[in-house]
């Protein structure tokens, strides 16, 4: 009887210790996400305060736009403590999603070279993040009649907005400018082919980003 009732406690611990473990994943994952979702609102108030200051071209204004752009910046380190604290757990954009130190072969051009699930997350970042900067300007230029040339704008040439170092420099460039180059074709011609909005903050589709990334 007595052993009866030591495997019955055993199994209620062990159930506990399972379920503890759980909580602890779910909660993590959503501080992940309100952290993006965070982020997310921070880059759109930048980019409307980049507006403004693009239309009234005042000082203040252009003190508005830089205090908005450092918040942005904050929001987005505060993004990345969050993901780099729950070790496995990473945001997209598209859904929070765990997994177990995965590995990823990545196809670019012909040649494939493998990155972990940080890696690949900064590159989905890296697409999404040139989408959103390439709409911006598409959308600028248009409003001042420049003519269609997204190769001209320093952010696509520098391509290393929201960088981090963890990947390789020119791979995450490569992936900025492709984001880069649909976004500005979409917001230059006021139209939806590669992403979609929400508010004043543009994404990507994600089956455009897959195809670009052409991830396994």
């Amino acid at each position: 009887m007595r052993s009866i009732d030591l495997r019955k406690k055993l199994i209620k611990a062990i159930l506990g210790t399972s379920a503890l473990l759980s909580a602890s994943v779910f909660v993590s994952a959503q501080n992940v996400s309100n952290e993006y979702r965070d982020w997310q609102r921070a880059q759109a108030d930048a980019q409307e305060e980049h507006r403004e200051y693009l239309r009234t071209r005042s000082q203040s204004d252009y003190r508005e736009w830089q205090n908005a752009l450092r918040r942005a910046q904050r929001q987005q380190m505060q993004y990345t403590r969050a993901a780099s604290r729950t070790g496995n757990v990473y945001n997209s954009g598209f859904g929070v999603t765990t997994n177990t130190n995965r590995m990823y072969r990545i196809n670019r051009g012909g040649r494939y070279y493998t990155v972990d699930n940080r890696g690949a997350e900064l590159l989905r970042q890296a697409v999404n993040q040139g989408y959103a900067q390439g709409f911006r300007q598409g959308q600028v230029a248009r409003q001042y009649g420049r003519t269609y040339d997204f190769r001209n704008e320093s952010i696509y040439r520098s391509g290393t907005y929201g960088y981090q170092s963890y990947v390789d420099r020119s791979q995450y460039q490569y992936y900025f400018q492709q984001g880069f180059e649909r976004g500005f074709e979409d917001g230059y011609y006021s139209r939806n082919r590669y992403g979609t909005r929400v508010g004043n903050t543009a994404n990507i589709l994600g089956n455009v980003l897959n195809t670009i990334l052409n991830i396994v």
